[in-house]
């Protein structure tokens, strides 16, 4: 086979390599091209170098592109795969740093809340630019592969107003599953078979069966609360499951931002947290991973390239869905995942213009959802609740109607049990007047904002948060991976 993949946002090194050696565990795609397209330029050449020397190393006939011109990128691309991080981490600091002003102290900050709204607004407009480039130049019935948050509005955004063919792809899922099967004592994840649907960091395993046997609520709190790791590391999850009766797919950090009840007073957050690693509810804990990771990665290309030149181990191919899904359009290998698309009827109690997360079969006839799914009243409650913002935040950022994104933010469920109404309209102010250069659509805006953060009377803060860690140098991560490997 030979078609042509376009990777926006390709100077996401990591994401970027796992993307492509599990692709390249298909044997028919061998002889496919890989067009890199990024605003970086030193990022590009970066990982061309190490995506060239897999190729080389591995001698293969694939062909590996890079350019900063993405028109060119996408031209003839059968498949173009966007995991771009709009306005990068200079940006995502203001995200996590302007709403601890005003009290609201978020793990990721990417989904929604403050700082997931503000990146949709950033986001929206570019993924725009990219449905106007694939239609005009891709192949004709190309389909976009969306793996950049926040998932759901961009996914909403490039449906409905892209007008372009997309699905949304996360791993959550898989991740939670490997979590149950591991406190269940199973032996493989293979083991475990189950239904999870919502939106996406939102989504439930609303059934769960091991090896043919249903798995209730009790069993499973049980089975949490006895395991020596994830009973520290999971206390928010394990409280929502004893509560709600069915297990997130988010981690606890995540799912910790987008409720209402957990991160409202900074002595609760530390009481639901743990700080054994970022993503448990660290405050800014993915800022600061993604800073180290950045750093890590300029400092130690090197290694990264001389790794490159090992032979691709398809045992070791991700559980990431892009690889399985283009196997099953292109030679008909049936795959079953979970993905973002349109709801139109997939789950009856969720608004039909939502984006959700739910499960699917792929084939060469597409991707096909399995419909008539109904969540549990307290699931439908909390995703419905976020879906009313991701609404309001999509149509802010396409219409730039700054009053609509004020609106959007208002009615966040973390916001709202934080910030009052005046507290929320200076906020959003600040965060457009910070974030202006990416922010096209509200450039009108921007002067009244000034003008009202110069008269303002609302008070605000300098806050760290109530568990913030400093962003760790070189040396520190250089020893602390030394100790675990002498450890291991």
């Amino acid at each position: 086979m030979s078609f042509k993949i376009a990777i926006i946002g390709a100077g996401s090194v990591g994401f970027t390599k796992k993307l492509f050696t599990d692709i390249l565990c298909v044997p028919e795609f061998k002889d496919i091209e890989f067009a890199l397209t990024d605003v970086s330029e030193h990022n590009l050449q970066m990982i061309k170098a190490i995506l060239d020397r897999i190729v080389e190393a591995n001698r293969l006939p694939t062909r590996v592109t890079a350019t900063t011109d993405r028109r060119k990128a996408l031209e003839g691309a059968r498949y173009v795969i966007s995991c771009v991080r709009v306005g990068g981490l200079e940006a995502y600091a203001d995200d996590i740093r302007i709403p601890l002003k005003y009290g609201i102290d978020q793990c990721v900050g990417d989904t929604i809340c403050a700082g997931g709204i503000l990146y949709g607004q950033r986001n929206i407009p570019v993924i725009l630019d990219f449905c106007k480039d694939i239609r005009e130049v891709a192949e004709t019935n190309v389909k976009f592969l969306n793996y950049a948050n926040p998932m759901a509005m961009n996914t909403w955004a490039a449906i409905e107003y892209g007008k372009v063919d997309t699905v949304g792809l996360c791993h959550g899922v898989q991740h939670g599953a490997e979590q149950i099967a591991e406190v269940l004592g199973a032996k493989s994840v293979k083991e475990l078979d189950y239904v999870c649907s919502g939106i996406n960091h939102q989504t439930w395993f609303i059934d769960l069966r091991l090896n043919g046997r249903p798995i209730g609520k009790d069993e499973l709190v049980a089975a949490f609360e006895a395991h020596p790791v994830y009973s520290r590391q999971e206390k928010l999850r394990i409280d929502v499951l004893k509560r709600f009766g069915v297990y997130s797919t988010e981690s606890n950090g995540h799912l910790s931002e987008y409720l209402p009840w957990y991160r409202k007073r900074p002595d609760e957050i530390t009481r639901w947290i743990d700080m054994s690693d970022w993503i448990h509810g660290e405050t800014g804990g993915y800022l600061r991973y993604s800073t180290e990771t950045r750093n890590w990665f300029e400092t130690e290309y090197p290694q990264f390239l001389e790794a490159a030149s090992k032979p691709i181990d398809r045992e070791k191919r991700s559980n990431e869905h892009a690889s399985h899904i283009l196997e099953a359009l292109e030679t008909n290998r049936v795959y079953r995942g979970h993905f973002n698309v349109r709801n139109n009827g997939v789950i009856s109690n969720l608004p039909q213009d939502a984006i959700i997360e739910s499960p699917g079969f792929v084939d060469r006839f597409g991707i096909n959802m399995a419909a008539g799914i109904t969540l549990p009243e307290a699931c439908a409650a909390t995703c419905i609740a976020s879906i009313n913002v991701q609404r309001m935040s999509v149509h802010a950022a396409i219409s730039g109607d700054i009053d609509l994104l004020k609106l959007a933010v208002l009615h966040d469920p973390l916001v709202g049990a934080v910030s009052t109404p005046e507290e929320v309209w200076q906020m959003v102010d600040e965060m457009v007047v910070a974030q202006a250069a990416w922010l096209p659509q509200y450039a009108h805006a921007v002067p009244a904002a000034r003008e009202r953060l110069s008269t303002s009377q609302v008070k605000t803060r300098e806050w760290a948060g109530a568990a913030r860690r400093s962003v760790r140098s070189i040396e520190e991560l250089r020893a602390e991976k030394a100790a675990l490997k002498q450890a291991g």
